[in-house]
């Protein structure tokens, strides 16, 4: 169960476990996504329709944008940008998930709402996204330009710390928060329906389950 259970009679992670959890989940995810990240990436990046007949267009398939990129590369370039990518996946997920359990858990102590009404998990996952968002997004900013390189309207960088560097001097401190209002708002409003829609299968699988008993 995501969240905080009342009824789990001790039986709850520790705030560190689910921390190390979250943070887990976020490293292997992002490990096995980067390649078709980076495709994403590109293909955002390209003026030129995504398309075989336009001649100036770089890239126009996944499968061809993915052998282009190997052959002009290699495969770390797959990989470009992965280490903000992974500082930027397991600190967003200790503090989803961490942020997620505390506010349950105040929510069920404050004796306001039950912890696992939906409402609840909706409006305590989008605060716990927005949380994770505001904390882990220079990184973003930084794990985006990174995973750009190889388009040529996009500057190199020689690392992190140059790529930072760079953005601090030209852009200033705002630099590293460059669309954070719509990444606010996308994490809460889809990450307070995933664990809204979560809650509500996993009680309608339960009521399904003990009506299946009482027959």
């Amino acid at each position: 169960m995501v969240g905080y259970d009342p009824k789990a009679d001790g039986r709850n992670n520790s705030k560190f476990e689910v921390a190390a959890a979250g943070s887990v989940s976020g490293l292997v995810t992002r490990a096995l996504i980067s390649p078709l990240d980076v495709i994403k990436i590109r293909f955002q990046l390209q003026i030129e329709r995504l398309s075989p007949n336009d001649p100036n267009a770089k890239y126009h398939g996944i499968l061809q944008a993915a052998r282009q990129i190997l052959q002009e590369e290699g495969p770390k370039a797959f990989w470009k940008g992965h280490v903000p990518a992974q500082i930027l996946s397991t600190g967003y997920g200790a503090v989803q998930f961490l942020s997620f359990e505390m506010l349950t858990e105040l929510v069920h102590r404050a004796n306001v709402y039950n912890s696992h009404e939906f409402s609840v998990h909706f409006v305590c996952g989008g605060l716990s996204a927005c949380m994770a968002t505001l904390t882990v997004h220079p990184v973003d900013v930084l794990r985006t330009r990174f995973a750009a390189q190889g388009e040529p309207r996009v500057r190199s960088y020689n690392g992190l710390l140059d790529c930072a560097k760079q953005v601090l001097q030209e852009e200033g401190a705002l630099g590293f928060f460059k669309g954070l209002s719509p990444s606010l708002l996308k994490a809460a409003v889809s990450t307070g329906f995933i664990f809204f829609w979560y809650e509500l299968f996993c009680n309608i699988f339960h009521c399904m389950k003990k009506a299946d008993r009482l027959r």
